[in-house]
C-alpha cells in the first residue's frame, strides 16, 4: 500500500541523477511512499518510463551496522540470474548530497504482498501451494553457491552464531529503554549453548511471508524484498527464523501459534520443516530448539530497536512504538523456551 502524502524526497535532484544513472529513464517524476516499512523508507517512483522503487536508509542517528541499503543492492545484483527470485535492481547512490542518505533504485514488481501468514480470502488449497512456493525460495536460496555468484567476501568467515548472538546483545543494549530481565538472561544464556559450526551459506537475514511478492494471480514468489540483514552465514538459522512464525500468536507478531492449520490448508511447523530439509538435503538438527531461542531473541532485539527508533523520531512506521511494546513478551516467551531445554 502506498500514500501520496508529503514525502521528503527532493524530486528536483532525484531526477536529474536518475537520468544520469538509469537507462531508458524520463520524466517527470512522481513519488508515493510504501507504508508499513519499519526499517528503510521505501518509495514507489511514478515517471514516464514506468514505475520504479526507490529505498533508502533513514536520515538522523543509526545504529550501527543497520539499515545497510547497499548490501540489499550488492546480493540481489548476485543473485539475478539464479533461482532465487528478486527485482532487477538499476542503480546504487551512495552520495548523501542527492536525497540525504544513501539510496538505490530497483525494478518495480507488480504483485501481492500479504501481511498476515494465515492468507485471509483464498482458499486452502492456494495457501497450501503459496507455502510450498516460500519454501522453495528459501531452499533455492540456500543452495546458491556464494562463491559463483561473486559474493566470497560478502561476509566473515568463521564464528558466524558467535558473532550473530554478541551483534544482537550489543543491538539491543544499545537500544534498550527499560531493563528487560528474560532478554538479560538471554544474553547470558546464549553464548553458552552455541551450536557447531555449519556450513556457510547466503542468508537472507528476514525471511517472512511479508518480504516477497507473489504473481498477481498465481501462487507463486516472484520477488524477494529486504535483504539488509542478508550475509553469509548459517542457512539453519537463517530458516529457524523464518519458520519462527509457528511459535508466536498472530496478536503477538503476525504469527501462527494456535492456529488450526489443518482448516486453512497451511502445513505444520515439522511438515514445513520436512519440505525444506528433502530440498536441500539438510537433515532436522538437534539443536533446532536452540535456534529457535536466538530467533525468539533477535526478533525482540528488533523490536526494541523499533522502538527506540520511534522514541528518536527516525522509525519509518506510525506502527512503530505499538511494535516496540511487544519485544518484552517476544525475550519473555524466548527466555521460557530456553528454561524448558535446561529442564
Amino acid at each position: 500500500m502506498t500514500t501520496s502524502e508529503k514525502h521528503d524526497l527532493p524530486l528536483a535532484r532525484l531526477e536529474t541523477w536518475m537520468r544520469d544513472h538509469i537507462d531508458g529513464f524520463r520524466g517527470p517524476l512522481a513519488v508515493e511512499q510504501f507504508e508499513g516499512g519499519q526499517s528503510n523508507p521505501t518509495y514507489k517512483l511514478l515517471s514516464d518510463s514506468g514505475y520504479y522503487v526507490l529505498r533508502r536508509k533513514p536520515l538522523g542517528q543509526l545504529l550501527p551496522s543497520a539499515h545497510m541499503v547497499d548490501r540489499e543492492y550488492r546480493v540481489m545484483r548476485a543473485l539475478s540470474g539464479t533461482a532465487v527470485p528478486v527485482p532487477e535492481v538499476h542503480a546504487l547512490c551512495e552520495d548523501d548530497s542527492v536525497i540525504g542518505s544513501v539510496f538505490y533504485v530497483m525494478e518495480f514488481l507488480d504483485g501481492r504482498i500479504f501481511w498476515d501468514p494465515r492468507l485471509p480470502g483464498l482458499s486452502p488449497a492456494e495457501r497450501r501451494a503459496m507455502f510450498q512456493s516460500m519454501n522453495a525460495v528459501i531452499a533455492a536460496l540456500h543452495s546458491v553457491g556464494y562463491v559463483a555468484v561473486g559474493l566470497a567476501e560478502f561476509g566473515r568467515p568463521g564464528n558466524y552464531m558467535a558473532r550473530q548472538v554478541a551483534r544482537w546483545s550489543r543491538q539491543y543494549q544499545a537500544s534498550e529503554t527499560e531493563t528487560q530481565p528474560a532478554m538479560d538472561r538471554l544474553i547470558e544464556w546464549l553464548p553458552r549453548h552455541l551450536p557447531p559450526e555449519g556450513e556457510r551459506r547466503i542468508v537472507h537475514g528476514d525471511y517472512r511471508i511479508d518480504n516477497l511478492i507473489y504473481h498477481p494471480t498465481e501462487p507463486r514468489v516472484i520477488g524477494v524484498l529486504d535483504w539488509e540483514l542478508s550475509t553469509i552465514g548459517d542457512p539453519i538459522a537463517d530458516f529457524a527464523y523464518h519458520a519462527m512464525v509457528w511459535r508466536v500468536t498472530p496478536e503477538l507478531f503476525r504469527g501462527l501459534a494456535g492456529v488450526d492449520l489443518a482448516a486453512l490448508g497451511i502445513p505444520t511447523e515439522d511438515e514445513y520443516v520436512a519440505a525444506y530439509c528433502t530440498r536441500t538435503g539438510h537433515s532436522r538438527t538437534a539443536d533446532w530448539e536452540f535456534y529457535m531461542v536466538y530467533s525468539l531473541f533477535r526478533l525482540a532485539a528488533i523490536m526494541q530497536g523499533i522502538a527506540k527508533r520511534a522514541i528518536d523520531g527516525t522509525a519509518a512506521s506510525r506502527e512503530a512504538v505499538e511494535l516496540g511494546r511487544l519485544a518484552g513478551p517476544v525475550g519473555e516467551q524466548a527466555w521460557a523456551l530456553a528454561r524448558s531445554l535446561a529442564a
